[in-house]
């Protein structure tokens, strides 16, 4: 994490007002949460349309923090606390982490896209980690807050830092990418997230290639051949330098790269790829839809130079964040697969494939929540879910949510009555499958955010 002198800060701010306090006094990181204050922390307290952390300063101050910010804007100021004064909170915290970032001189590895921009981070900080000092965002900090938090928390010795950048609207990935300065940019896929705020994959598009506009001179964008929006990217308002060096990775051999010879293993895949087919790939994921993500983080570290067999172990040890087709089994021996952090229609689309083509199991069970921000299509997105699902090869269809229910109604028309069940309470939905599932059967639970299936998952693995 940053540790710098009082003076140091006040430097990197560029303020000329500030509290009195030992200049050499040691600040050792930064909080905006003053529930979470650690000894030492400087105190940031962002302001947001329900609260105001300027309310807490005082007491982040008792509990061990050593000096806090304050806005500018805002009258009385408490007395006797050293405070370090800023026309704004959220833009300070920008600031100090773009200072720190440029102090330490890691190279950044930025990531976005519709669905996989997590699992892609993971991957591509297991490569590297095989060889390099790596510091990744951490769980969803991938916002105008989470972003500069990561960067704040990162060691001196730092060499990458590989950062996952979300966004609801227009001009937030802009601004994390001019914050980062990356050295190469991953889009991993243009989908349907976001529709509601943005009304169409066009406008996805465009949000998306926003990540470019930090990127540095003769820097790497590795990106979805396959994606017809990004054939022209001059269409969408983007035009590379010539100097840009690009990877476009997908499924079809019209890609720089591409797996080939897929095999789907119990708790995992092997795969090649075009470039290096003596070279066999080991993922411990589950999911065909996994192996895309696996090209894109080979395309970067093939940018970078890695060794083949420096990429070959670092996919093996992967470890990937919670929640994405986290494969555990529940105290009564029956198989969970947790993907509950959030869903879309692509992502769905593909965890539904993914569900089909496991084998060894007697009932295989779809646990589905209501996908949200989808905008005026979300009833038939829900919908036409309902009917790619196969009774053949899914057997039980358990919905929670008043639009993932279109999926169960939809999935009538050709599933028998018993086998489809609607929920709004999740504790009936807990019950009724605690009621129906067996020893060897699988259940699969995703929904979006908003719809907190993880509490399904818990309630499923303890009883």
């Amino acid at each position: 994490m940053m540790i710098r002198a009082y003076d140091e800060i006040i430097r990197m701010l560029k303020t000329e007002t500030y509290s009195k306090l030992d200049s050499s006094t040691q600040i050792l990181g930064v909080s905006t949460d003053s529930r979470n204050i650690a000894q030492g922390n400087l105190f940031i307290p962002l302001v947001g349309e329900h609260f105001d952390g300027h309310l807490f300063v005082e007491e982040a101050i008792h509990k061990g923090a050593t000096a806090a910010l304050w806005q500018l804007d805002h009258d009385n100021p408490p007395q006797n606390i050293p405070l370090i004064f800023v026309k704004d909170t959220l833009v300070a915290l920008q600031e100090l982490a773009k200072g720190y970032m440029k102090q330490i001189g890691a190279r950044v590895i930025a990531i976005t896209g519709s669905n996989g921009k997590t699992t892609t981070k993971d991957m591509v900080a297991s490569i590297l980690s095989t060889t390099f000092k790596v510091h990744k965002t951490d769980g969803n900090f991938n916002n105008q807050i989470g972003l500069p938090l990561t960067l704040l928390q990162m060691k001196e010795e730092t060499q990458f830092a590989v950062l996952e950048m979300g966004m609801s609207g227009r001009n937030e990935i802009d601004l994390l990418s001019r914050l980062a300065e990356p050295e190469i940019a991953i889009i991993t896929n243009i989908g349907d997230a976001h529709l509601l705020q943005l009304g169409s994959r066009e406008e996805i598009a465009k949000a998306k290639l926003e990540i470019l506009n930090g990127l540095k001179q003769k820097g790497g964008f590795v990106y979805p051949g396959d994606e017809p929006l990004l054939e022209n990217m001059t269409d969408l308002g983007y035009e590379l330098p010539a100097s840009t060096k690009k990877i476009r990775f997908g499924k079809l051999g019209a890609n720089d790269l591409y797996p080939t010879n897929i095999q789907m293993e119990k708790d995992g895949i092997t795969f090649e790829i075009n470039h290096s087919q003596h070279w066999n790939y080991y993922i411990p994921l589950i999911g065909k839809h996994n192996v895309m993500n696996a090209v894109a983080a080979i395309a970067v570290c093939k940018m970078i130079g890695t060794q083949e067999k420096e990429i070959q172990r670092g996919l093996k040890q992967l470890k990937v964040s919670s929640m994405r087709t986290q494969k555990m089994k529940s105290n009564s021996g029956f198989t969970i697969i947790n993907d509950a952090y959030n869903s879309s229609p692509n992502a769905l689309k593909a965890t539904i494939e993914m569900l089909e083509e496991l084998k060894g199991y007697r009932h295989k069970i779809l646990v589905v929540g209501d996908m949200l921000e989808l905008g005026e299509k979300e009833v038939e997105l829900h919908r036409e879910i309902g009917r790619l699902l196969d009774p053949q090869r899914i057997h039980h269809v358990f919905t929670y949510g008043s639009l993932a229910k279109e999926i169960g109604l939809e999935s009538l028309n050709h599933y028998s009555p018993g086998n489809v069940k609607l929920f709004d309470n999740k504790e009936k939905l807990i019950n009724e499958l605690i009621h129906v599932v067996s020893q060897e059967d699988l259940i699969l639970i995703k929904g979006s955010r908003g719809m907190k299936l993880e509490d399904v998952v818990h309630e499923l693995k303890n009883r």
